[in-house]
């Protein structure tokens, strides 16, 4: 008898629901990823072509305003992902918690310039903080989908949010010590206790936007896949879905 072979790890058939779970909450796993990574990336559509974005967010699992899981940002009311999202609110978010600095080649590559650059590989602890990739630290990204909407300017709600915001995106001394480590610049203007993020949150044109999270899908780093979607509470039990175990359907 032949030998059954099993599919490698990089791999499970995915262009459909996979292991799809429902719950009124976001899978742990995801939630731990949004409250640990720095940044993320918000995929926005004109229609024609997808407009990716790197920002600075906050989770949050309930506002005051929004019972749901929902993800704040901000974005400047003339930029092309404003215009896309008063077209079409409907965005798609990846984050993930794998260190991004690629690692040397075996082939050394001339034409490559050194990422990070020689200030930050003189220390043999940033070297091993730079490098390290292993499985406990880096193991899956994220894609999320939702609606996004810009939140009123001047409500209490805008006002409430740019605050929280604010508070999530302020580093201090450790900013200021990465971006020494990294060969940024030592400028005191460009060197703020919030790493440069107030003027992207508290600047006067600044629009806050509010992305309600919906549904999504976890990637690991065996290739395993699993979707997962947000359904309150009262929604399961009028879908009849109260039975679910763990939130598994």
């Amino acid at each position: 008898m032949a030998e059954v072979q099993q599919p490698p790890l990089n791999w499970e058939a995915s262009a459909t629901a996979t292991h799809p779970q429902v719950s009124s909450t976001l899978p742990p796993e995801v939630e731990t990823c949004l409250k640990n990574a720095r940044f993320l990336h918000l995929a926005t559509c004109d229609g024609l072509y997808p407009h990716v974005s790197l920002m600075n967010y906050t989770y949050l699992p309930s506002t005051p305003y929004d019972p749901s899981p929902v993800i704040i940002m901000t974005t400047n009311p003339s930029s092309k992902k404003t215009l896309n999202l008063i077209n079409n609110p409907r965005v798609s978010l990846l984050v993930h918690d794998w260190v991004s600095h690629r690692p040397p080649t075996r082939v050394p590559d001339p034409t490559r310039e050194s990422s990070p650059p020689p200030q930050a590989t003189r220390s043999s602890l940033a070297s091993l903080l730079l490098n390290i990739n292993t499985s406990a630290l880096s193991s899956i990204s994220a894609t999320i989908n939702g609606t996004a909407r810009i939140i009123e300017r001047g409500s209490e709600e805008e006002a409430w949010c740019k605050e929280r915001h604010l508070e999530n995106n302020t580093f201090g001394d450790q900013v200021r010590e990465e971006q020494g480590m990294l060969g940024a610049s030592q400028n005191p203007s460009s060197t703020e206790g919030d790493g440069g993020a107030s003027c992207f949150i508290e600047g006067e044109e600044v629009r806050v936007m509010l992305v309600g999270v919906r549904e999504g899908r976890i990637a690991d780093w065996k290739g395993g896949v699993k979707d997962w979607v947000i359904v309150p509470p009262e929604e399961q039990d009028q879908r009849g879905l109260e039975t679910m175990v763990n939130g598994i359907s």
